[in-house]
């Protein structure tokens, strides 16, 4: 079988023939992208994933994305059981290491059904510098949808803990008593009762690396013997440069676990004594290079709702040094880039986004974050209905305290007999255990307040538009997607909003006449005026 340059061991053979075929996106692209396939039942088969592959590869081709991770769950279920969709959470981790940028999915939904999961997994990724986008959804679900869940995010941080505790409820007390709570198991360990224990098998290798680094062997050297040895990584692929950097740090392999701010020393069994790894922490420190400069991660805020409007072509994020040796950041179209036609000039990342940001604010008026909560409570009540099997539980609670109240009248009526005692105790025993499933159920939903939400949003008012975290939470709160055409004295924008009672808006900036014209990178610094010109009015629902 060919070689490939990431892990593919989590794909069929089936699956893997897509890449022999056309292994383009693994080798080819401006950005790099992990993939994250799932299917939800046993009831599907594996051919649901061979299509969301197939289609992931083709969008990640057109817009020149490099694949370089890809995580796959099967027969797991996007609703309640989140925290054991193992490569979920093995991704959700990896995004720390920030070896790329997206997380593609076919659709949203193979992410999460639940909204409350949904919100929480793609806060944590954000957090990491990245971002979730759908190959099969330019606008993404409806606006009722997207609302309560920028609504949900923002809340998941202004209200943090209640939010939070649904997701980590367990894991804390797992954690406590040194449980594994999922994730990558680390080469040499392998899991028996829950915990972490030796695994014989490959816990000399993990010794072998660390004697051999220690002793002054280069990683590259000992990459070529372990290979050579054939050994596998914990994946069961071979070593490359990077297999080590994650292994030399990890303080698991002297007995140490950690889960979040949970530090137990000898909570596991040890592989490497503790000498050995101060010794290997110092040659890391020693050969560890400085950070390369000029090199942060940059957040796109329009990435995935911005197009051009001259080929429909998505704007794709962009940096460059221009003749000073000044960086740009900029986002050009995908259509011009690969020289396919396309004439768009590019749009300076902060001038773009500052101009959808104020617009997007100006909507912001206590009647529109009343129509918002309203939204975000309807999409709530419609999830709980889809999601959960609380409606009809408490319907046939209902019933049975009816049926209860209706005997215990007859009984007051004087009309006993054992039948209707016996009865009566069998509906006691029914309310018992709905109670108990509703019970249940209710752990793994967020019951939002609307007066909470109100609160929430009128915080938006006085934000800081300067302030990048702010205009990324009013953008994806708000906007759907935004058009941008080149006119002879400015631009022309649609922006297509997650509203009800405004949908889209067409309006121009006009070029600053003083400002030099944009050539390579050198962009103006004051390249247009912020002067409206609207002749596209909301359109709003009869």
């Amino acid at each position: 079988m060919k070689k490939f340059p990431i892990d593919l061991s989590c794909l069929t053979e089936e699956e893997i023939s897509q890449f022999q075929e056309d292994p383009y996106t693994l080798y080819n692209g401006d950005q790099d992208v992990a993939l994250y396939l799932r299917y939800s039942s046993t009831g599907q088969s594996d051919q649901s994933i061979e299509g969301q592959l197939r289609d992931c590869r083709a969008f990640c081709k057109a817009n020149h994305y490099r694949i370089v991770a890809i995580y796959v769950d099967r027969a797991t279920t996007a609703h309640k059981d989140v925290e054991k969709r193992v490569h979920l959470m093995e991704m959700v981790a990896d995004s720390a290491k920030q070896n790329w940028e997206y997380v593609i999915v076919w659709k949203l939904d193979r992410f999460a059904r639940n909204r409350n999961d949904s919100a929480i997994m793609k806060m944590r990724l954000r957090k990491n510098g990245v971002k979730v986008l759908s190959a099969t959804e330019h606008l993404t679900d409806s606006p009722e949808s997207i609302i309560l869940e920028s609504v949900l995010e923002g809340m998941a941080e202004f209200f943090s803990a209640e939010l939070s505790q649904k997701v980590t409820r367990g894991m804390r007390e797992s954690a406590l008593k040194c449980h594994s709570v999922g994730g990558h198991i680390p080469l040499g360990y392998k899991v028996e009762n829950h915990k972490l224990v030796v695994n014989p098998d490959t816990a000399h290798i993990v010794q072998e690396a660390f004697s051999l680094y220690a002793n002054g062997e280069s990683v590259a050297d000992i990459c070529r013997k372990f290979n050579s040895a054939g050994y596998k990584t914990a994946k069961n692929t071979e070593f490359n440069r990077s297999s080590f950097k994650a292994m030399f740090r990890n303080t698991r392999y002297i007995g140490t676990y950690t889960y979040k701010d949970i530090v137990i020393e000898n909570g596991i069994p040890a592989i490497i004594d503790k000498e050995l790894f101060e010794t290997v922490q110092r040659r890391l420190s020693k050969t560890a290079t400085a950070p390369a400069r000029g090199k942060a991660k940059v957040d796109y805020l329009l990435s995935g709702k911005l197009f051009c409007g001259h080929c429909g072509a998505s704007m794709n994020g962009e940096s460059g040094a221009g003749r000073h040796g000044k960086v740009y950041h900029y986002y050009s179209c995908y259509t011009k880039k690969r020289k396919l036609g396309c004439d768009k000039r590019p749009l300076k990342k902060d001038y773009i986004e500052g101009i959808v940001a104020r617009d997007a604010l100006n909507l912001l008026t206590d009647q529109l974050i009343d129509e918002i909560a309203d939204m975000a409570i309807r999409q709530s009540e419609q999830d709980l209905i889809n999601d959960t099997h609380i409606p009809q539980l408490t319907a046939q609670l209902s019933e049975v305290e009816k049926s209860i109240m209706n005997i215990t009248a007859a009984i007051e009526k004087g009309i006993a007999s054992e039948t209707l005692m016996n009865r009566l105790v069998q509906l006691e025993h029914e309310k018992k255990t709905l109670n108990k499933e509703i019970k249940a159920e209710e752990k793994f939903v967020y019951r939002i307040d609307r007066d909470q939400i109100v609160f929430w949003l009128s915080q938006f008012k006085y934000g800081n538009i300067e302030d990048e975290d702010f205009r990324r939470r009013l953008i994806d709160l708000l906007v759907n997607s935004v058009t941008v055409w080149d006119e002879p004295d400015g631009y022309k924008i649609t922006t297509a909003y997650n509203l009800t009672s405004c949908k889209t808006k067409t309006f121009r900036v006009e070029k600053n006449p003083a400002a030099e014209e944009a050539t390579g990178f050198d962009f103006g610094e004051s390249e247009c005026t912020i002067r409206w010109q609207q002749f596209g009015y909301f359109k709003r629902n009869a």
